[in-house]
């Protein structure tokens, strides 16, 4: 089914991202980026396209200077079509005055831009998750079974699922009720999620839970109904667990790898897990690849250097260096002697060259310097870490703010811009 013109779907940027800040200091949750040369927004984005989906709004409303120069920098669609990629953040107006309260909120309040534009479904989905979903499916569906509103749904274990909204089936495999982010007391008392003698496409064991994964189909007029009669302000806290009773709710199990990369630690083990060769999710795929910013970067260039189970983006300079388990972001300058393992750096958004010394002032130069060890560090772009730099929390410190650094998780994180002087160990 073509779905350009029957399907319009919104991005929610999320609120001020804390639980991934400093990643999100100077930026917001979409405009994070990842595996070397990509940027989360990327991703809900790419799908739509593969799906045929080319009307995209994006809600947001903190630091979205990055993320609105990204897009319209990477998805210019055709003049001649109806396509747009389009970012809506938070305005005031002579009814409002007032920030998004949530996901819902943020689509109520700009439902005066979305219902100009003509469609029969409206996708939602979030901007902080790493996944590949062909949405012409869970559309299909939701058609199919005449569904009001379908959710996205996976089977999870009881460890991730205090962290979700589980959902609850009847014998007919109808939900029944939707319980967001239960502490333990509450799991203890559903249980499993899976009603006995239900299939539910290969359920094991140890996932006895059906958590929504944030992503819903709604049908046009339900959309808007549910956002004008109920207040509401978030779609997993409130709107699906009042429409449950009202309105027509389906599950759509989707099979493959899907992480919430929200917080620094799921972030962090999202960027590892892609340098492992049998990673269950790659960037690369010949049918549906993600798409990004076309930058006309020189292929990196690795002197005398060991590496195993690294991705390297373009534009790289690196210079005898070992490097493992680690993801190397575009125009990363890395000198001699320097160890990286375990490590995610996000690399730069420009050059600087030898003769730029005086501009820089007393400041090392940008990239990594010599005889540096990082192993278990994010870093940022666009940082400066002088020579005979160790950052590797030998110590197990699991929340800190250092001297140029942040520890989140046990986590060494050095920030956008960061400076780490010379001899430094941490």
């Amino acid at each position: 089914m073509a779905l350009h013109n029957e399907v319009l779907a919104l991005v929610l940027g999320g609120g001020q991202g804390s639980r991934l800040f400093p990643l999100t200091q100077l930026r917001s949750k979409p405009a994070v980026p990842i595996a070397g040369k990509y940027r989360l927004i990327d991703i809900p984005i790419s799908n739509c396209l593969h799906a045929d989906i080319r009307r995209i709004f994006v809600l947001t409303q903190f630091n979205s200077a990055s993320l609105n120069r990204h897009i319209g920098q990477t998805y210019r669609m055709d003049l001649f079509s109806q396509g747009f990629v389009e970012i809506l953040a938070a305005e005031q107006t002579p009814d409002n005055s007032s920030w998004f309260q949530g996901t819902a909120d943020a689509v109520r309040q700009a439902s005066r831009h979305i219902m100009r534009h003509e469609a029969d479904y409206y996708v939602i989905l979030a901007g902080d998750h790493l996944y590949r979903m062909d949405y012409s499916e869970i559309v299909e569906a939701h058609i199919d079974r005449q569904a009001d509103i379908t959710i996205a749904a996976q089977p999870v274990t009881a460890a991730d699922a205090s962290s979700m909204g589980i959902l609850r089936f009847d014998r007919n495999g109808q939900i029944v009720a939707f319980d967001e982010k239960p502490d333990a007391d509450r799991l203890s008392d559903i249980s499993r999620s899976i009603p006995a003698g239900a299939s539910f496409g290969g359920h094991v064991a140890d996932k006895p839970f059906v958590a929504s994964l944030g992503i819903y189909v709604f049908s046009r007029e339900v959309l808007f109904e549910v956002l004008e009669h109920d207040d509401a302000t978030d779609f997993g806290r409130g709107i699906i667990p009042h429409a449950l009773n009202q309105y027509e709710v389906q599950a759509h199990l989707f099979r493959g790898y899907w992480a919430d990369v929200g917080t620094i630690q799921s972030f962090y083990d999202a960027n590892v897990m892609l340098t492992q060769p049998d990673a269950p999710f790659s960037f690369y795929d010949p049918r549906r690849p993600i798409y990004t910013r076309p930058r006309f970067l020189p292929g990196a260039r690795l002197a005398d250097c060991t590496v195993r189970d690294a991705i390297i983006a373009e534009g790289c300079d690196i210079d005898r260096c070992s490097l493992e388990e680690s993801v190397i972001g575009i125009r990363s300058n890395i000198r001699a002697g320097t160890r990286i393992t375990r490590s995610v750096l996000l690399g730069a958004d420009f050059y600087e060259s030898d003769d730029e010394a005086p501009a820089r002032g007393s400041k090392p130069r940008l990239g990594i310097g010599r005889e540096v060890v990082l192993d278990r560090v994010i870093v940022d772009k666009n940082a400066r870490i002088a020579d005979r730099v160790t950052l590797t929390n030998a110590a197990g410190v699991q929340e800190a703010n250092g001297n140029g650094y942040y520890i989140r998780s046990g986590i060494v994180i050095v920030p956008k811009d960061g400076v780490i002087e010379e001899g430094t160990t941490v």
